[in-house]
């Protein structure tokens, strides 16, 4: 029953990892990538919307220079932008012969991350997909700074690899489905390469701690590992997104997956599907600030939907402005939650354990009882 959600998906993204769309060498493996594009223009003839997100572009920029490694950023940039081209012309050209359009897009921290990007990137997918073109996304290794600058050093930002760009992608578009492609079968209850007795997970209803305890970390090829793809899941599934790990090195993968095969692991969406404005909140924007509360203050938020009111603040961290969001953390530093501010960092440290009534003499002015209001917390747990 839960293969027949795979089926029915109309609006789909289907991420394709490092290590599927080459061979052992390095290069592209142009047949599995042909399989690719022929199994996509199939999707296509039946109606579906399809979005690629693809990595490749730093390995194909290494291979082209005749290098192993890609440890300092600028080099990382150049062979991205090397490989960027070369990505993009064999996608064009096969797509081509199945008389169909694509479109590049590269896409950085900060267009997530400032809302009016957020929304005009939205607007252009959407065009995009009415004019039946196929967008080919990757993040915009050659130009992100946010590694370079130690003014981020402390952020945490919204997303650093295609696992979790792909998981944006789909949640900004209220996707039906998001396929991620990867050399590994799915979720397993253990790790397959040092457990021989480790069993696949077909279904997961809810990504809860104990599932993302389950993740792994990166592959040699790739920058995502499971850890990135539980991320990935969690996001998708609480946007009510249906989200499948398969390997994409199995024959014919994604006709399979879309015949209802049993393949893969497949993440159901929640019953309880958050907003577009908290979904933003909770998993687009880059976060820089921290709010420390106490217990009283994380259990109203967490049990009673409450605001976070100046006297559950027992500590800030890092300088923020008024509208920005921020993490909410607990005393042991655990994040429960982000939300928009409604009061700069200088002001959130002098109002910090007050009560409400005491804000305007503290300040000289208030706007708002709440440092952060309901309205505008989005609970990660």
């Amino acid at each position: 029953m839960e293969r027949k959600t795979i089926t029915q998906a109309n609006r789909i993204i289907i991420k394709f990892g490092t290590n599927i769309l080459t061979n052992e060498e390095g290069e592209v493996s142009l047949p599995r990538v042909y399989s690719f594009i022929e199994d996509v223009s199939n999707l296509k003839k039946s109606g579906k919307e399809v979005i690629l997100v693809t990595s490749g572009a730093v390995g194909l920029g290494k291979k082209k220079l005749g290098i192993e490694s890609t440890d300092a950023t600028a080099m990382k940039q150049a062979c991205a932008a090397i490989g960027q081209s070369k990505l993009m012309s064999i996608y064009e050209s096969a797509f081509e012969q199945y008389d169909l359009i694509v479109a590049q897009i590269l896409l950085t921290e900060d267009d997530f991350s400032q809302r009016k990007k957020y929304l005009s990137l939205r607007t252009t997918l959407n065009k995009l997909l009415e004019l039946n073109v196929i967008p080919i996304i990757n993040q915009n290794d050659t130009v992100s700074t946010i590694e370079l600058d130690e003014l981020y050093c402390d952020m945490q930002v919204c997303f650093s690899d295609n696992d979790k760009l792909s998981a944006l992608v789909a949640s900004e578009l209220d996707a039906d489905l998001l396929v991620i492609l990867s050399d590994i079968d799915g979720l397993f209850d253990s790790n397959p390469k040092t457990n021989s007795n480790a069993k696949i997970i077909p279904v997961v209803e809810q990504v809860t701690q104990e599932i993302l305890d389950y993740g792994e970390s990166a592959s040699a090829g790739g920058r995502g590992g499971m850890k990135t793809k539980l991320e990935a899941a969690r996001l998708v599934t609480r946007s009510g997104g249906t989200v499948l790990v398969a390997n994409g090195k199995t024959p014919s993968i994604i006709n399979q997956i879309f015949s209802g095969k049993e393949i893969g692991t497949i993440f159901l969406p929640n019953d309880e599907m958050l907003s577009g404005k908290k979904r933003w909140i909770g998993y687009a924007t880059n976060i820089l600030g921290k709010l420390i509360v106490n217990y009283g203050a994380k259990k109203a938020i967490l049990e009673k939907d409450s605001s976070l009111l100046p006297i559950g603040v027992v500590g800030v961290i890092n300088e923020f402005k008024k509208g920005e969001v921020v993490s909410i953390v607990d005393e042991n530093e655990k994040e429960i939650a982000r939300g928009i501010v409604n009061y700069k960092s200088q002001d959130c440290k002098k109002i910090a354990g007050a009560h409400s009534d005491d804000i305007g003499k503290l300040l000289g002015y208030k706007n708002y009882d709440a440092i952060i209001t309901r309205d505008n917390i989005t609970i990660l747990e």
